[in-house]
């Protein structure tokens, strides 16, 4: 115990920065980068309406609480450890080392992944992408896993796959960044580990009692509205914060990221339209979400009408994507793997399709700009992640069963995880 005192204290005491701003550092990225950051944070919460609208009211709460939690102890791990192994010094392209363990080391000074900007707020902006990852698994199981499971899950998933992944596709000399995997703001890293591992949980936690056959209708599509206008509005932190300063390129991923997200919400309309006889509501959220995710990996590195082709795949692929669930059986509650995990696969292999070179100088052309090898690129990042994500999904789930039960009891499944889970509820008669 001692020893652990003295690490912390030498942590805590070591003189991590010089008080003095480098001359380097540019104000107007920096203040991009911290309100970037201020947004990617909001979605957080957003995802916690989203998806706390959808579930039954018995269990909005507890929905709501995965979230939040999820980043209060995302954003802590990510800070004592997270940030230094996915973006520190690297060992062998597969992780990062200890050396900026607990911050030390991460001041003021520019940072190496973005030099106008400081150190520590590359960091902090790389921490709410961090948290909000393992919050967007939260929907393949919602309505069905112990509070203190889900704890266990998201510190072991956000260290053993997400931070790896981090450093394969964005650390300096992470081996899919060596062999030129494009992945602008996270469609690898976020949405095929969370979407993969969201598919993997739902087929090991199994069906909530009652599903396919019981109305599990969402309880609150207001809120669900509410949510999506502000994941929609975070979004444009989270692409165009990628561009790691404020300029041309940002511009351009806050486009291509609207542009994708109101091309899929109309194309997504007119297929229930034609499919259903109407479109809804619910069916325009989730399309939006499904653009804004698909967009996600080819923002900075594509054209204003090519999102438009991005967007009108999201809106046809993950909207068939969604009727798969009936077909199959398997109970993806609120649609975590159809959407992230499908539209950041299409995403990311759109990167190989339409990136172009000419728009973004640090990333290469794809396909329809003469290099076919791209597109081998990225097809072959999404399938090794997503193997990798589904698998070690699985292995925790595993690991964290031989110490405590992952799913709630059937009576208390019946009775609703606000009151089980948490002792209170989410509307007071």
């Amino acid at each position: 115990m001692k020893y652990l005192f003295t690490l912390l204290f030498l942590l805590i005491a070591a003189p991590a920065f010089s008080a003095d701003a480098p001359s380097a550092v540019d104000k107007g990225d920096t203040a991009w980068m911290l309100v970037s950051a201020a947004m990617v944070m909001l979605m957080t919460p957003a995802l916690a309406m989203f998806y706390g609208g959808m579930v039954r009211r018995k269990n909005v709460l507890s929905t709501i609480m995965q979230s939040f939690a999820a980043l209060a102890l995302v954003s802590l791990q990510w800070i004592l450890l997270g940030y230094s192994l996915a973006f520190g010094p690297d060992f062998h392209g597969i992780i990062g080392g200890l050396d900026w363990a607990g911050l030390r080391g991460v001041g003021l000074e520019p940072s190496t992944y973005a030099p106008t900007v400081p150190h520590m707020a590359f960091m902090i902006y790389q921490a709410m992408f961090a948290a909000i990852t393992p919050a967007l698994i939260t929907g393949a199981f919602a309505e069905r896993m112990r509070f203190s499971a889900f704890m266990a899950f998201t510190f072991i998933w956000a260290l053993c796959v997400y931070t790896p992944v981090a450093h394969w596709v964005w650390g300096k000399d992470g081996w899919m960044s060596q062999i030129g995997v494009m992945d602008f703001a996270g469609g690898i890293v976020v949405h095929v580990t969370s979407g993969f591992s969201a598919l993997a949980a739902a087929l090991y936690l199994g069906k909530r009692q009652g599903f396919p056959h019981d109305m599990m209708s969402p309880h609150n599509l207001p809120l669900t509205v509410i949510g999506t206008g502000l994941l929609w509005f975070g979004w444009f932190g989270f692409n165009g914060g990628s561009a790691l300063s404020s300029g041309q390129l940002s511009t351009l991923a806050f486009v291509t990221s609207h542009t994708a997200a109101v091309t899929a919400t109309c194309v997504w309309m007119t297929l229930e339209w034609l499919h259903n006889g109407k479109p809804t509501m619910f069916g325009a959220a989730t399309a939006c979400i499904a653009g804004l995710a698909t967009v996600t990996p080819a923002a900075g590195f594509i054209s204003p009408m090519a999102a438009v082709a991005v967007g009108s795949l999201a809106g046809v692929v993950c909207y068939f994507a969604l009727t798969l669930k009936p077909r199959f059986g398997y109970d993806d509650s609120l649609d975590a793997f159809g959407v992230h995990g499908v539209g950041g696969s299409i995403g990311t292999i759109c990167v190989g399709l339409f990136a172009c070179k000419a728009l973004n100088t640090q990333g290469n052309d794809g396909l329809l700009y003469g290099n076919a090898k791209q597109l081998f690129v990225q097809l072959g990042a999404v399938l090794t992640v997503a193997v990798f994500s589904f698998i070690m999904t699985i292995v925790i789930f595993k690991v964290i069963s031989l110490f405590t039960a992952i799913r709630v009891s059937p009576e208390d499944e019946l009775e609703g995880l606000d009151t089980t889970q948490h002792n209170e509820s989410g509307y007071s008669m």
